[in-house]
């Protein structure tokens, strides 16, 4: 997109926030650094690698959910949103966790669930014990149908998204009565037509930035509200069949991105607001066209939504350049904006897709008997991609153990798999574990710093990847990383804007920042970039040759 196309931008009020050009990183909290022994990371283990996380140059960090949870759903099945499962520590400990960040220049961001609670939260419980037609029960969406469920929609995870009251019960007046869920049986969809339900989450709110949290990522935020008469889903039941395989299209149907969203975030902005413009909501929201996703964005709703287009993009130049274009322009729109994300606790690590042919479909996972990634094309891929992301404006999110260029754990054993998909789509699609394996600390392949049983197994090689083994390398991802971060802000590239230089080669994406030329090279061959420039950074091959800069293939650079 030309400069000139943004000169009607929206301007805002909160033009000037933090997070309109941050750095956020995601921390996983089950799988980063357990400090107890006990295979599960914890909110100790985080204020413990606080100075890990300032060194690598964050602004934030986004704490995936760590309330009480029975862990049918990693912890996305909450069963109260008030408190800390205590595997993970206590409030009082998230509160030093937010004060010592705080004092490293580091805000802190975490996820709010309210698209579905755990069925064990008190209110599932209740609305069980008290009957059809209660005031319980009007917070859930509960539905009579004799014979089958109340219409043809399935599970996110696998299999339908209705079960049946009575096996809960045992109660003979449940019979035909069944609840919604989509996601696992054991969340439980909230029924946001009711006021209990706006409440609560008012209440949340209040209570966490009363804490001092600085933000939230509002898990499923596309979700919230169903369309009316919940009618038919063109897609039935098994959402995961083979002539359903479409990636862009999991999300879609009369369940998803109703306008009555819009409602409660903006009741949800009334409440920040008390607290000042710098709080912010991030939407995870799977909506199609971009021009969808910008409506989540406006300046009375959220203040920014995550970019799945860019992410599921993948190594295809020209889709790649087009996605830029549509999501800078609509986000000018309404003056927000636009991240950029490669790789999250949901889909497969980028290196490992990027290890792949360009289109082809990782979106179940990847387990043995599968086709594997080229491991070693992936990760130099992978380097370029980030490379040339963090040059562009906005705000940059990073997934944990990105920094060290994990790949995804393609061997794990079946048998060790924890994801509700595996289960519910009948050991079919493998599902998210590979993603979230804890993070390898030490260099010691007998103790890679996560203890000596974590809650998902780390592979063989998972210790030549570890922080230790890369913290003073200065060749290493790890430094390379802390690189692009620092000259990142130098540049203060996430307050600047783009203009495309075009490339006789149409594989060969070239753009202006600034003062800086981005150029990601994703052709087989190398290239020769017309121009005087002096190579700012790399990831890989690149050097000044007579009349202009040759970037090797797979490579992206920066030049100024």
């Amino acid at each position: 997109m030309q400069k000139n196309e943004r000169k009607n931008m929206v301007v805002r009020s909160d033009a000037d926030q933090w997070w309109r050009n941050a750095v956020i990183y995601q921390v996983y909290p089950r799988s980063f650094n357990d400090t107890n022994g006990d295979g599960l990371g914890d909110i100790a283990g985080i204020i413990e690698k606080l100075d890990y996380l300032s060194a690598l140059g964050v602004d934030a960090i986004w704490i995936s959910p760590f309330y009480p949870s029975p862990q049918a759903d990693a912890g996305y099945d909450v069963a109260d949103y008030f408190d800390i499962n205590p595997e993970y520590g206590s409030l009082d400990e998230v509160q030093e966790l937010i004060s010592r960040a705080h004092a490293v220049g580091i805000k802190v961001i975490i996820d709010v669930v309210p698209n579905h609670s755990s069925d064990q939260h008190r209110w599932f419980q209740e609305a069980l014990r008290a009957g059809h037609d209660s005031p319980e029960r009007a917070r859930y969406i509960f539905r009579y149908s004799q014979g089958q469920p109340p219409n043809n929609w399935g599970s996110m995870f696998g299999g339908p998204a209705w079960s049946p009251v009575e096996p809960l019960t045992g109660r003979e007046e449940d019979r035909h009565w069944w609840y919604l869920h989509l996601f696992a049986p054991q969340q439980p969809d909230f029924d946001w037509n009711n006021d209990d339900v706006h409440q609560l989450f008012i209440d949340y709110l209040r209570f966490w930035c009363d804490l001092g949290v600085d933000g939230f990522r509002v898990d499923v935020a596309h979700g919230l509200v169903k369309q009316d008469g919940l009618p038919d889903d063109l897609r039935g039941t098994d959402r995961w069949a083979d002539d359903n395989r479409d990636p862009d299209a999991l999300d879609s149907g009369p369940m998803f991105d109703q306008d009555g969203v819009h409602e409660i975030y903006r009741q949800w902005r009334n409440v920040l607001n008390e607290y000042g413009r710098d709080r912010m909501l991030v939407a995870e929201a799977w909506v199609d066209p971009p021009s969808r996703g910008a409506l989540y964005v406006r300046e009375e709703e959220m203040s920014q939504a995550f970019n799945f287009d860019y992410l599921k993009c993948g190594w295809r130049p020209k889709r790649l350049r087009m996605i830029i274009d549509q999501t800078l322009s609509e986000m000018s729109k309404v003056g927000a904006p636009v991240t950029w994300v490669l790789s999250n606790h949901d889909v497969v690590r980028h290196p490992s897709r990027f290890g792949f042919e360009p289109g082809y479909d990782t979106e179940g996972g990847i387990g043995l008997g599968d086709r594997q990634p080229d491991r070693e094309l992936g990760l130099q891929r992978g380097l370029a991609m980030t490379l040339f992301t963090f040059g562009l404006p906005g705000s940059v999110y990073l997934y944990q153990g990105e920094e060290l260029g994990l790949p995804e754990v393609t061997d794990m054993p079946d048998e060790a798999r924890q994801d509700p998909t595996w289960e519910r789509t009948g050991y079919k699609v493998r599902g998210r574990d590979g993603c979230r394996v804890p993070l390898p600390w030490k260099a010691d392949p007998e103790d890679t710093g996560f203890g000596a049983d974590p809650w998902l197994p780390q592979p063989q090689y998972w210790h030549e990847y570890a922080a230790q083994r890369q913290q003073d390398d200065p060749d290493s991802v790890l430094n390379f990383y802390r690189t692009i971060i620092d000259r990142r802000r130098h540049y203060d590239i996430g307050h600047g804007d783009i203009t495309w230089i075009d490339h006789e080669n149409d594989e060969v994406l070239v753009v202006r920042n600034g003062k800086l030329t981005l150029v990601l090279n994703m052709a087989s061959e190398p290239v020769v970039i017309p121009g005087e420039y002096t190579i700012d950074l790399s990831s890989g091959s690149c050097r000044v040759v007579p009349g202009g800069i040759d970037i090797a293939a797979n490579t992206a650079a920066w030049l100024s």
